[in-house]
């Protein structure tokens, strides 16, 4: 088990926070995608802007939104 503040985590929700980071991740990437193939990016710009949106990603929004839901 994993401690985070003296709390611990069991497997399920460490589970839960990599697939909630995962899926973070893959949204973030294709958005970034997206965004620059519109902006008019080459494919190789267009993957960067993928890499920086994933590099930018709020990690502390995603545990936000599994304390929430």
């Amino acid at each position: 088990m994993i401690e985070e503040s003296g709390k611990r985590i069991g497997d399920g929700e460490r589970r839960r926070l990599a697939e909630a980071v995962k899926a973070a991740c893959i949204r973030a990437a294709v958005s970034g995608y997206e965004d620059a193939g519109v902006s008019g990016l080459c494919h190789d710009g267009a993957l960067e802007y993928a890499l920086d949106a994933i590099r930018m990603l709020d990690v502390e929004a995603v545990i936000d939104s599994l304390r929430e839901g």
